[in-house]
């Protein structure tokens, strides 16, 4: 596990996430016509996509269930553009991220701290990471809180890209995945609120295939391997992470944790999940 993309990931995670922690990227999207979550999810996510169909979408965000795609891809864009969900989007975050944080975005600090994401995030090759790829592509934002936003979700993209690899690496599927976490948190894969929802029959066909695999042992929880498999997961993630952060030197990426601490635990304290 590479300790330094663990330790931005914790930074930046709370950045990454404003879309669904806080109300004000909800309410934006909203007045492009929408009326309910998983259409905005879709459609602010997706966008730096384009038109992709629903198959493409399904491939690249890979953990949802057969079918849950389409049910939003391609209808979101009867409601709004690509373009229009962009703005609407980062608009949202931007006035999330001033109301949390308040006078601390006028300040020297905040700007150098978005200087260094932005630095970092920008740095990384495009090759083998679509979603970031899809994300590197729209224009950087002018306004300095935009942009610390912009700079937090092509990070998180990024790292999501390398996770995925990690997952199809050890075997885990889409679905696995959300029951290898929730097991890993000491959590009923039933209870969890990824794949709750899903039918039941469903839901036990995947654990199913886990068990016979030996990942989850006769008590229904993680054995020795499903553990294992989780630990190897989450290390190579760290590790397919942390090419952004090696443009920065050991003196900007000290300076960037310190800048970066205290807007994080403002953040987590605000989280409405």
């Amino acid at each position: 596990m590479n300790p330094m993309a663990r330790r931005m990931f914790e930074l930046v995670e709370p950045i990454g996430v404003i879309p669904y922690s806080a109300d004000e990227p909800n309410e934006a999207m909203f007045a492009l016509g929408f009326t309910n979550y998983w259409d905005v999810y879709f459609a602010g996510r997706a966008a730096p996509l384009g038109f992709a169909n629903a198959e493409v979408v399904d491939a690249l965000f890979y953990n949802f269930a057969p079918g849950e795609v389409a049910r939003h891809i391609p209808k979101v864009w009867l409601t709004t553009s690509p373009a229009a969900a962009i703005a609407a989007r980062q608009e949202g975050c931007a006035r999330a991220l001033r109301r949390i944080l308040a006078e601390r975005v006028d300040t020297p600090a905040f700007a150098r701290a978005t200087d260094l994401l932005t630095k970092a995030a920008t740095s990384a090759p495009t090759e083998g990471r679509p979603m970031y790829a899809a994300l590197r592509a729209l224009p950087i934002p002018d306004d300095v809180v935009a942009r610390l936003f912009h700079a937090a979700s092509l990070l998180r993209e990024h790292r999501g890209d390398g996770h995925i690899a990690a997952l199809m690496i050890e075997g885990v599927g889409g679905l696995e995945a959300h029951v290898l976490l929730a097991l890993d948190m000491n959590l009923p894969a039933e209870k969890f609120g990824r794949i709750h929802h899903l039918p039941p029959a469903q839901l036990a066909a995947v654990i199913d295939g886990m068990r016979d695999r030996g990942l989850i042992g006769a008590d229904g929880w993680l054995t020795d391997e499903g553990r294992a498999v989780k630990q190897r997961v989450e290390a190579r993630t760290d590790d397919l992470a942390a090419k952004p952060y090696e443009s920065l030197d050991a003196e900007e990426l000290d300076e960037l944790v310190s800048a970066l601490e205290p807007l994080a635990e403002l953040l987590l304290a605000a989280q409405k999940f």
